[in-house]
């Protein structure tokens, strides 16, 4: 049985802070070194594989830069109601500045609710329910590692991907979740140091998948893959569900080809075709993320540098000292791990605005509607859009999908 374990993508990069600042950043965490033994399908090889965990990247608010978006935006209160969408001391940047960044203000409020027919399932470290942006969900959870729907997270990753995924955008408190109203699936498959064996992973993507899953957040990764872990995914992908991967955060270690993100979007494709997405990070001026790998299996990228997103209160991360009445705690982190969830909410949402689009399409409108200038292996085929993917997948269906596709030059 293969037990090639995979580091969480953003273990290496959480980084919070107290509160905004132009000049703090969070202290970093020397690197740990975790030794994790790997048996190969055939027996039990006694193969040692290495694994390091980087140090933290450090979260800074900054004064200059742009974003999309540099003045305060009148918000939908009936609808989106959350505080974290109120701009800081810093003149239109938004605590939960990702929002603005892939432009979900231009979402409509019909699409919001459409996505309740949706299902996303968040594979991670479990999820804290006290946090009201994932409570307020009332998710269902299963844990594969007790074998139970106890899923707490002690970690806090998991948390964090969750709220930002899929956290409700009707309660009146904290932030907002990128995929509006969907459903929410919680399986908790890391364990509290941070770690997930490929059996693990493949017994998450079984149950998000036979449990109506749509969608399927892995913010996970390491350098190698496994015949079980491949087995998994392209399950999944036959039975319609659609997986999102980051693309890890190792740029200035070598920048090495992550799984299973290469898995959706395969080495050599420059962005074309694939079953899933795989998806880097980038700042609050569209640019990449330092720490964001590239490379030819890169499908887009979103904001993924001082991420603003609820935490456990199980969990050491420090919390942000927020100016308004909000219950839970919150603060700040980078990584791909946080910009891949920001892509499988907005994949929720096309697939609310279009039922009739497969998760390939669902992809491809993703893609498609980025805001690059053809693809890199920077940025794939540029930053996550999510109002313009909304408005490609409301104006195209079937047929007409795939036409347009070609003659884009994507598929």
């Amino acid at each position: 049985m293969s037990a090639a374990a995979r580091a969480l993508c953003a273990a290496a990069t959480v980084a919070c802070l107290a509160a905004p600042s132009a000049t703090s950043s969070a202290q970093a965490s020397a690197p740990r070194e975790v030794v994790v033994s790997y048996a190969s399908n055939a027996e039990l090889s006694g193969l040692r594989v290495l694994r390091r965990i980087p140090a933290l990247h450090a979260a800074v608010v900054e004064t200059r830069g742009g974003i999309r978006g540099q003045t305060p935006v009148l918000r939908r209160t009936l609808s989106v109601n959350a505080p974290a969408l109120e701009q800081t001391f810093l003149p239109g940047v938004a605590w939960e500045w990702q929002w603005d960044a892939a432009n979900m203000d231009a979402v409509p409020d019909s699409v919001l609710r459409d996505a309740s027919r949706i299902k996303v399932a968040v594979i991670d470290s479990g999820a804290d329910l006290s946090a009201p942006n994932v409570g307020d969900k009332a998710p269902a959870t299963w844990s594969v590692l007790s074998h139970s729907p106890r899923v707490e997270d002690v970690l806090g990753h998991g948390t964090f991907v969750a709220s930002i995924a899929a956290g409700s955008v009707r309660d009146g408190v904290g932030i907002a979740g990128f995929g509006g109203d969907a459903k929410l699936l919680v399986i908790q498959a890391v364990d509290r140091d941070g770690y997930v064996t490929d059996v693990d992973e493949a017994a998450g993507i079984v149950y998000a998948v036979k449990h109506g899953a749509d969608v399927i957040n892995l913010s996970i990764g390491g350098s190698d893959t496994s015949a079980i872990e491949k087995r998994a995914v392209r399950w999944a992908a036959r039975r319609g569900a659609l997986i999102v991967a980051a693309a890890g955060n190792e740029h200035d270690d070598g920048n090495p080809t992550e799984y299973p993100a290469a898995l959706l979007q395969p080495s050599g494709s420059d962005g074309r075709g694939g079953i899933g997405l795989a998806v880097g990070a980038t700042d609050r001026a569209g640019a990449r993320a330092s720490f964001s790998n590239t490379g030819s299996y890169l499908s887009v990228a979103a904001p993924g540098v001082n991420v603003f997103a609820d935490e456990s209160a199980a969990s050491a991360w420090p919390h942000a000292q927020v100016p308004w009445a909000s219950p839970g705690f919150y603060g700040w982190a980078s990584g791909t791990s946080f910009s891949a969830p920001e892509v499988a909410g907005v994949a929720a949402l096309v697939w609310g605005a279009n039922p009739l689009l497969t998760a390939r399409q669902v992809a491809e409108v993703i893609k498609r509607s980025a805001d690059g200038n053809g693809w890199t292996p920077e940025l794939g085929w540029g930053s996550l859009d999510a109002g313009a993917a909304v408005a490609l997948a409301q104006a195209t269906h079937g047929k007409a999908l795939r036409t347009a596709a070609r003659g884009h030059g994507h598929w």
